[in-house]
């Protein structure tokens, strides 16, 4: 008999944005100690503990498995039977392909993840087991922020029908420089995701201003169709708190009005109540992981 263990690990940008934790890595470690008799602590997310070097090399001989996880944050675990399946399994996710982080930055960051025993149901040749967990927004948006990255998540919508408008470029602009930060595009439904790095703003790094507890850019935006300017705001935009050093998870959603040659001044803008911004979601989970067996 042998075991196959499958899931999904992702994180939460805002109360209706995921981001799969693609290239992610899921280690599954045995337990140190013998079966414990009180398992109420079991099956417990901890957010996510960072783990040191020390840490990790202490339980190096206990690893199980390994596996990375696919561009989905999808995962599949198997190993033989060489335990009681009733043992608890210790798990640990480790990091670093964020999402916008620059290639060559090779740094591993390794985070306990909980202990539990898989509720395993047994088949004809091996036992199967299942489990999916989502990061809370607030853990992801520390996590981004140690690894100098942003994630900006949000719809378009037009300001008479309040729609969302599918299939047009979104770019943004660091208005500290008038730099692109990053361009993507709509979905049929308006939304849209961009993400960036700190190598992307041309000092690198930014100050930190009186007041302000993020080192993220000041933000404005230009829209297009078919490659053709659609919508742009004007650049004193960013200079409206929500648009100022902006968190690593950031929602903003972008209310346009079509017009040629015509910017959208702050004052438009306000008017429009086209933008808001969610810098720490209010949005609380449970602190059991989801068993999701479809069985």
């Amino acid at each position: 008999m042998s075991y196959l263990l499958i899931g999904n690990i992702s994180a939460l940008i805002c109360d209706d944005c995921i981001e799969p934790l693609a290239k992610g890595r899921l280690r599954i470690y045995l337990p140190e100690d013998a079966y414990p008799a009180d398992t109420s602590g079991l099956a417990k997310f901890n957010h996510l503990i960072q783990l040191t070097p020390t840490q990790v090399a202490r339980k190096e001989h206990r690893l199980l498995t390994e596996t990375v996880l696919d561009e989905r944050g999808d995962f599949r675990l198997s190993w033989e039977q060489l335990h009681l399946f009733t043992e608890p399994l210790e798990l640990d996710l480790c990091l670093e392909q964020i999402p916008g982080r620059a290639s060559g930055k090779n740094s591993v960051t390794q985070y306990h993840l909980s202990k539990l025993v898989p509720h395993w149901k047994r088949t004809k040749d091996k036992y199967l087991a299942a489990f999916a967990y989502v990061i809370p927004s607030e853990h992801w948006n520390l996590i981004r922020g140690s690894y100098d990255t942003w994630v900006i998540s949000g719809t378009v919508r037009h300001f008479e029908t309040m729609a969302g408008q599918p299939q047009l470029k979104v770019e943004i602009y660091n208005a500290q420089n008038s730099r692109l930060l990053g361009t993507t595009h709509t979905n049929g439904q308006g939304r849209y995701k961009l993400q960036f790095g700190v190598e992307d703003m041309s000092a690198g790094a930014l100050p930190v201003k009186h007041g302000q507890h993020h080192t993220g850019p000041d933000v404005y935006f230009k829209i297009y169709r078919n490659n053709q300017l659609l919508w742009e705001e004007d650049a004193q935009t960013a200079t409206c708190p929500e648009r100022r050093a902006i968190a690593p998870c950031t929602l903003l959603n972008i209310v346009i009005k079509p017009a040629t040659a015509t910017k959208a001044t702050r004052q438009l803008a306000h008017w429009l109540g086209g933008w808001s911004a969610v810098t720490r979601q209010r949005r609380r989970h449970s602190d059991d992981f989801q068993l999701l067996a479809p069985f």
